[in-house]
């Protein structure tokens, strides 16, 4: 059975001038090579009394098909403004705004292939936000390039990473933390994270100076309260002195291997979303105590996909959030 086809304007124009010099229906529909039942629906659907003119019956047409197609998710203004609200002001990826969505149960369902194709048409680019569209991504459409071969240096290694419980290297556990710092302008001020493996949750200290010793004491206060199993630091100078905060802790510290930062890659992806609040090249100490605060918080109720969409509060605290 031939599949079915729409009528054209040609066979349109052709039927009102038929229609017009008194031929019948199955008259038409053989002169068309059409079936009797296809020109009857038309000419019922599209005559105006008597009469047949094929320019109106035309707009007709393409009127009911603009009604029959489905309408495209972005055109909804509730789901628009949800997805826009998490992509612009809370830095949420596509695929997070699409799975939290999925795994609250909420009526709004949306692809995150959805929101990429809204944000490629410029839907997303808002002129009452600096940073906005396509630049809001995390790496803003550009590729990752590959650095270079790496060179060793010297650190105090007292338990190599590969030492590291088994346990913490799966995850299993709470209360083993990766450590690093990030750095605004050079000689300024800097921040101190501290990310769980298991939960993604996030501490971050700021402090005046990058020093060895400012770092052990904030990463000791820091930690104090926190259930600490290992730590997993950067092998920066700042964490030259470890051993200080492992015997104040009670715990051991494994080192990674020089240049591999991959080893610490939830620290390093967690930086990575930090700087979209705090970007390269700025003083760190311009920024205040309560945006600081705001930003942790903001990357701590963000969904993470290894979560399954849960957030790091969420699993670190084991309570369930409503953000959408």
């Amino acid at each position: 059975m031939d599949a079915y086809r729409h009528i054209t304007p040609t066979e349109r124009g052709r039927i009102m001038t038929l229609f017009k010099q008194g031929h019948s229906p199955a008259a038409i529909a053989a002169e068309l090579n059409r079936h009797r039942s296809t020109i009857l629906r038309e000419l019922k659907r599209n005559s105006a009394g008597k009469s047949y003119d094929a320019s109106k019956a035309q707009e007709k047409y393409d009127s009911r098909r603009k009604l029959c197609r489905r309408k495209r998710k972005l055109d909804d203004p509730e789901l628009f403004a949800l997805v826009k609200e998490r992509f612009l002001k809370l830095h949420w990826s596509p695929e997070q705004i699409q799975y939290r969505l999925r795994h609250e149960g909420r009526p709004h369902a949306i692809s995150y292939a959805t929101i990429y194709r809204g944000i490629y048409a410029k839907r997303f680019n808002d002129p009452d936000w600096v940073i906005s569209g396509k630049k809001r991504l995390r790496h803003r459409g550009k590729k990752r390039r590959r650095k270079g071969e790496p060179t060793r240096d010297n650190f105090p290694v007292e338990h190599a990473l590969s030492e590291r419980p088994p346990e913490a290297q799966a995850r299993e556990r709470f209360g083993d933390w990766e450590a690093d710092t990030v750095a605004g302008v050079v000689g300024g001020a800097v921040f101190l994270t501290l990310v769980d493996r298991m939960s993604r949750y996030l501490i971050c200290v700021r402090l005046e100076k990058k020093t060895a010793d400012g770092v052990n004491a904030a990463m000791i206060e820091a930690l104090r309260k926190q259930v600490v199993h290992s730590i997993t630091p950067d092998r920066g100078k700042e964490f030259a002195r470890h051993a200080v905060v492992a015997e104040a802790l009670g715990i051991k510290i494994y080192i990674p291997p020089p240049y591999q930062p991959w080893q610490r890659g939830t620290n390093e992806n967690t930086n990575g979303l930090l700087r979209e609040y705090f970007p390269k090249h700025q003083d760190i100490a311009q920024y205040s105590d309560d945006y600081l605060e705001k930003a942790v918080l903001a990357l701590n109720n963000r969904p993470r996909k290894c979560l399954q969409w849960r957030t790091p509060y969420e699993v670190h605290f084991d309570k369930a959030l409503h953000l959408v």
